[in-house]
């Protein structure tokens, strides 16, 4: 039998049992170690928020669609940073160049499932390098939408950018950004999170509750404003606060999952006085500038080339591993008491 992690409705969780299905052509049979949550994006189908619930995403037209929604509950398998073992290969694909084999540790997306079949060509070089341990492969996917928040802002030398949220793809933008050689000053109203964020790197620390955060940072860069505020929370206050934060001319790279009407962004603020440049990054897709050398994948296999490297450390994020069959409890944690949770793992 499989197991699947599901939301039956608004905050309810079920871990529902299906017969195991036969392996199709062109695919591989991989059993699951670990599923990671991800929870900015997984929290809106948990919270009932998602745009998806209640519109239709016109793929051709790119637009959202009013009058029937394009999922319904159960939402089955939500999850995009899985780990596990190759257990099947379809026999056909025996000779498929970088195709992982049985028992190969592997990386990729199939969800929340004690077992996924997954298309060879999403699998090709996805085994996991040499020596790192199979719960950071978890972090491939939340690694590369930091990465592509780093690259959309087009960091120099020297510059000065505010990293405004400090969960898990906050800390590891904070680190990259550090790593592309900016003095970040990191930006949230958890304590706890600001504190691993100096860890991380920031040169500076700000609790969006308690300090003027706009105003300290004109302190902290001589009254200029950061070159680059990147807005991972998904907030509309902080990306409100982000616009105000960066320098005439500046940059903004909005990164979060933004839900409902923006109420607390004003646009006609300083984002229209100091002519702010605000770009959208989303994982769907790579800076466009950088398409023809980045992709996705390219995103996720340097990822975790640089936490194999010793580059970025993932494991000490990793603050709960959950028993898949405890998964209500693991969402209950984030939506209710997110001050005690980093990265939480489902283990299978």
């Amino acid at each position: 039998m499989e197991r699947v992690v599901q939301f039956t409705g608004p905050r309810q969780v079920e871990v529902a049992k299906h017969d195991r299905a036969d392996l199709p052509p062109g695919h591989l049979r991989v059993r699951t170690r670990y599923s990671g949550i991800s929870a900015g994006t997984e929290l809106t189908a948990y919270r009932g928020t998602n745009p998806y619930l209640t519109r239709t995403w016109d793929p051709g037209a790119r637009l959202f669609r009013d009058g029937a929604a394009g999922i319904e509950y159960p939402v089955a398998g939500w999850g995009y940073s899985e780990v596990g073992e190759v257990l099947e290969v379809s026999p056909e694909l025996t000779d498929m160049p970088d195709l992982p084999q049985p028992g190969d540790t592997v990386w990729g997306i199939w969800g929340h499932r004690s077992e996924g079949i997954v298309p060879a060509e999403r699998m090709v070089g996805h085994t996991l390098p040499a020596g790192l341990d199979p719960l950071s492969g978890a972090f491939a996917r939340v690694g590369a939408i930091a990465y592509n928040a780093v690259l959309a802002g087009d960091i120099h030398l020297g510059e000065d950018v505010a990293v405004f949220g400090q969960g898990v793809i906050g800390l590891l933008t904070t680190r990259l950004a550090q790593r592309s050689g900016a003095r970040v000053t990191a930006v949230d109203t958890l304590d706890g999170r600001l504190e691993t964020a100096r860890r991380y790197g920031a040169a500076h620390t700000l609790n969006a509750r308690t300090d003027a955060v706009a105003e300290r940072l004109r302190e902290i860069t001589d009254g200029l404003g950061a070159d680059l505020a990147i807005e991972i929370s998904g907030a509309y206050p902080a990306l409100h606060e982000a616009l105000r934060s960066v320098a005439a001319g500046g940059r903004v790279v909005a990164s979060g999952f933004y839900q409902g009407d923006g109420v607390g962004l004003r646009l006609g603020d300083e984002f229209h006085h100091n002519r702010v440049q605000l770009i959208c990054s989303q994982i769907g897709g790579v800076p466009p500038q950088l398409s023809t050398r980045w992709s996705v994948e390219r995103l996720q296999r340097t990822f975790l080339r640089l936490v194999a490297e010793g580059q970025v450390d993932v494991a000490s994020l990793v603050s709960h591993v959950v028993p898949a069959a405890d998964a209500a409890d693991a969402y209950v944690l984030l939506d209710e008491r997110p001050a005690e949770a980093l990265q939480v793992v489902l283990e299978f």
